[in-house]
């Protein structure tokens, strides 16, 4: 027959957790494992206490410096990306650029720079260029309109 002080204990059972401040023999005594005085020994004393190390966290972390303008920045292109994409007679707008995958953000605005050689006569319009990239599109035959 099993009795109960044979039975084997769970191996994974929790040790209970000691009663403190329960009086002298209860082997936390007195000040029940709390130390002496302070907010921390008194009952309710921790709430608040959680900020405690926030300093030494704050310490801690990366100091990001400088500004980072919410501005939108217009997306550039060079005119030899220009002359690639560039089909003639056709009117290049951002959203045409946006259709053959060289922008990604049309709304945003587009500026093209005169980087590279341009062979073909384009019609820009709602496009910001370079004095050089105007140069180059008006050397070919083509008009920059905004």
């Amino acid at each position: 027959m099993i009795q109960l002080h044979a039975t084997l204990h769970e191996p994974n059972r929790k040790r209970q957790s000691k009663r403190v401040g329960r009086g002298d023999a209860s082997g936390k005594g007195k000040s029940g494992g709390r130390g002496t005085k302070g907010q921390r020994s008194r009952a309710g004393g921790r709430r608040g206490m959680l900020r405690r190390s926030f300093k030494k966290t704050l310490q801690k972390m990366k100091k990001l410096r400088g500004f980072t303008s919410r501005a939108t920045r217009l997306e550039t292109i060079s005119l030899a990306t220009l002359d690639r994409v560039a089909i003639e007679g056709v009117q290049i707008t951002p959203k045409f650029l946006a259709k053959k995958g060289v922008l990604a953000h049309p709304e945003d605005g587009v500026k093209i720079v005169g980087q590279g050689a341009l062979t073909k006569k384009v019609t820009l319009k709602g496009i910001f260029a370079s004095k050089t990239a105007v140069a180059a599109i008006e050397a070919k035959g083509g008009t920059v309109t905004f």
